[in-house]
């Protein structure tokens, strides 16, 4: 999916409606009355959240997104459901808490499709009138180059151009620190992947995920480069336990074999993470691999859980080693969410992870809980601080550099490092 355009003027708005004015039918605006919630939910803060919030969910409907002076949202585009309207308005539910506009109430009240040519004129005699009382903003627009969807002709040239592509200097790592006491820390695992925006970047104007089967089969490709990437590591201090995000079948490949016999020999355990798709799409394979890892001392973790997933997922039947559930920014509106809290219950704090902790409000909030698991950007400051606090050449360079070089698996960037033993120390 395309970035939506971010424009910040009502005018703007009126441009376009008057562009589509011949012909409004198929067109409608999602209408989200963010100024109708609490004041602790209208601060700068929570609304850039919602905004980012609103700006995935209805991404289908490929929309251009307007923050309204008067403290509203208006998405203008194709396509809106309102099904997907409840789920999204479901999702702000659990993650805040008790406001009137989104408890007890229909999600419209909250939430409005305006469908044209129905609603066209009101709609359009509405903007109008905050234009000519001058409650405009200014006009800001963030444009990004739309990337070609992948289909089945571009594949072969996708798998031609891996096979030429350094993976190993693709792959990065990223700590998962668990929380021992105050100021007391220690790694975990690590988790080794390649980021898709990296992967994106080699393939210029295409965009590998619009396909979902399509991406799942370059990804058969991609896991075993960068299974081989391993073995030509420069790291010299690897964690317990290794995380490699990787399909399902995968694991039955020659090169996980390889790599699972390389970090045996130095006594490593692995941690395999693989996404709920690929469960639902083999629901067999998952535990065939389940019981296969079982059987070497290693373990599967299903990744990128949310909480609404879990609700229509029977996850103990599954039963996984682990769960990695998502940080959600609008928890921190939520002190005290039950939902988490019978999960933490459930599943065990040893066996969940919450990730993209990217404040330590998120890391606070984990903690009071329940997790003492942690994955994240804020995570990897404290990381890179407490190892900047012993190393001799900190002062020539910046917390920036550190912070991509102890990402990083291998290449000139990593090796640029004066003190690699430093960079590579296990909290």
């Amino acid at each position: 999916m395309a970035k939506q355009q971010i424009i910040l003027s009502e005018k703007y708005l009126l441009s376009a409606l008057d562009r589509i004015a011949k012909n409004p039918s198929g067109y409608a605006v999602l209408y989200i009355s963010a100024s109708k919630l609490k004041p602790k939910h209208r601060h700068p803060k929570f609304l850039k959240i919602l905004e980012k919030f609103f700006d995935g969910v209805v991404g289908l409907a490929t929309g251009v997104f307007f923050p309204l002076s008067n403290g509203d949202f208006a998405i203008l585009g194709r396509g809106f459901s309102q099904a997907v309207i409840d789920e999204a308005v479901e999702k702000l539910r659990e993650g805040t808490s008790n406001d009137p506009i989104l408890h007890g109430k229909k999600s419209s009240d909250f939430a409005a499709v305006l469908n044209f040519p129905e609603r066209f004129a009101s709609f359009y005699g509405f903007i109008a009138n905050m234009v000519e009382n001058g409650q405009t903003s200014n006009l800001q627009e963030n444009l990004e180059p739309e990337a070609k969807p992948l289909e089945a002709g571009d594949v072969d040239q996708v798998l031609n151009i891996l096979e030429q592509v350094d993976i190993s200097e693709l792959v990065k790592r990223q700590s998962v620190i668990q929380i021992k006491g105050a100021n007391q820390f220690k790694i975990d695992m690590q988790e080794f992947f390649v980021a898709v925006k990296d992967l994106n970047q080699q393939f210029d104007g295409l965009d590998l995920q619009a396909n979902r089967w399509l991406y799942f089969y370059i990804l058969q490709t991609l896991d075993k480069r960068m299974l081989n990437a391993f073995f030509s590591a420069k790291l010299r201090q690897w964690p317990e336990f290794i995380g490699v995000n990787l399909s399902l079948k995968s694991v039955y490949s020659q090169e996980f074999i390889e790599f699972a016999k390389f970090f045996q020999e130095q006594n490593k355990k692995i941690v395999v993470e693989v996404q709920l798709t690929d469960i639902f799409n083999n629901l067999s394979l998952y535990f065939e691999v389940k019981e296969v890892l079982a059987r070497g001392g290693h373990k599967i973790l299903i990744d990128g859980v949310s909480t609404s997933s879990l609700k229509f997922l029977n996850a103990k039947s599954l039963n996984p080693n682990m769960i990695k559930l998502f940080w959600e920014p609008l928890w921190e509106f939520c002190p005290d969410n039950e939902d988490v809290k019978a999960i933490v219950s459930e599943f065990g704090k040893e066996n969940l992870i919450l990730a993209k902790c990217d404040s330590s409000q998120s890391l606070s909030w984990g903690i009071r809980h329940g997790f003492n698991l942690f994955q994240g950007p804020f995570m990897d400051n404290l990381e890179v601080a407490m190892i900047r606090q012993s190393c001799p050449d900190a002062a020539h360079c910046t917390v920036k550099d550190c912070l991509k070089r102890k990402r990083l698996l291998s290449g000139p960037e990593h090796e640029y490092c004066t003190q690699k033993n430093i960079l590579e120390k296990l909290l």
